[in-house]
């Protein structure tokens, strides 16, 4: 799994979630996880949450930090369970760095009774893809929100170590699939 902190700020719309994309873009190919800081808007169009759709619930923010990740396995299961264990591990970092107590329900995080963070998996012909994003100001959201600046997080440093623990993780399952023996 491989990873990489990307310095340009531009806008996540939701069609930037599909295969290939972080080696299109950025040039990594294979399993991947990518991070950058910039606007949300995601237009119906492009969103994937058949419940934001149902409910014509806008996914907007002046400033989020997104995470993309991309895993070479076609099962959705698999895509929501990483998803859940990327929101953990985001969650973690959250609470490590801010100090401050945050809650976590499913793939949503609060601080203050306020959403946090937005994210969705899915699958691509090729592919598990995960969008995550956590909102660096509070200004242009639809709901109230909480947001990285007011727990003091300071987006790159946070981006890298939350990918680093999240390629550590995935490497740490490939290596125990391959050291396990199937049984009859």
């Amino acid at each position: 799994m491989q990873s990489k902190w990307i310095e340009q700020n531009f806008k996540y719309n939701g069609e930037q979630l599909k295969s290939l994309f972080i080696y299109g873009k950025f040039e990594i190919l294979g399993n991947a996880i990518v991070s950058w800081q910039g606007p949300c808007d995601v237009s119906f169009e492009h969103m994937v949450d058949a419940e934001d759709l149902r409910n014509q619930s806008p996914i907007q923010s002046d400033q989020m930090l997104h995470f993309i990740s991309e895993v070479f396995h076609r099962d959705l299961l698999l895509g929501i369970t990483l998803q859940r264990l990327l929101t953990v591990i985001i969650y973690e970092q959250v609470a490590q760095m801010s100090g401050k107590k945050i809650s976590r329900d499913g793939d949503d995080l609060f601080f203050d009774n306020r959403k946090l963070s937005v994210s969705i998996a899915t699958i691509s012909p090729v592919s598990s893809l995960i969008h995550f994003g956590l909102n660096v100001e509070n200004s242009g959201t639809p709901v109230p929100t909480s947001c990285l600046t007011e727990l003091g997080i300071e987006t790159k440093q946070f981006a890298q170590a939350v990918m680093n623990k999240f390629a550590k993780e995935w490497i740490s399952i490939e290596a125990a699939s391959l050291k396990t023996r199937a049984v009859n």
